[in-house]
């Protein structure tokens, strides 16, 4: 069987959530990152920043913590997403979704499901179709 790290090629984002979207694309972007791709996703405004290769996922929620810590998850970039979901479930993780879920992000949506680390964060495996 297959290992979890042949379906994954690298750090896909980071998810950061806000509650005031405007100011934090402000704040990045005066870091140098740029605006990559921006939607309304079921009345929630979502932008991806990006700086070479780093993307940053933010949503205005209304549930940043405003604190130390902030980070809602690590999103690993990775191939064939149904195919990978038995390879994690086999090393004894489960989905915190329960299966493969899918958002209309970027050109053709992504594909994705997210496991909790053992620090309670959130690591998502995500694949951009």
């Amino acid at each position: 069987m297959a290992n979890i790290s042949s379906f994954c090629t690298g750090v896909q984002h980071i998810g950061i959530p806000t509650n005031d979207i405007k100011k934090t694309k402000e704040f990045f972007q005066t870091l140098g990152f740029t605006v990559a791709y921006e939607t309304v996703n079921d009345g929630v405004a979502v932008a991806f920043l990006q700086l070479g290769n780093l993307m940053i996922e933010t949503w205005q929620s209304g549930e940043a913590t405003m604190r130390v810590g902030a980070i809602d998850h690590i999103s690993i970039d990775v191939k064939h997403v149904d195919d990978l979901l038995p390879v994690v479930q086999a090393a004894g993780y489960e989905p915190l979704e329960g299966h493969v879920c899918q958002l209309p992000y970027w050109e053709h949506g992504v594909r994705f499901f997210t496991i909790m680390g053992p620090d309670q964060e959130k690591i998502e495996f995500c694949e951009r179709l």
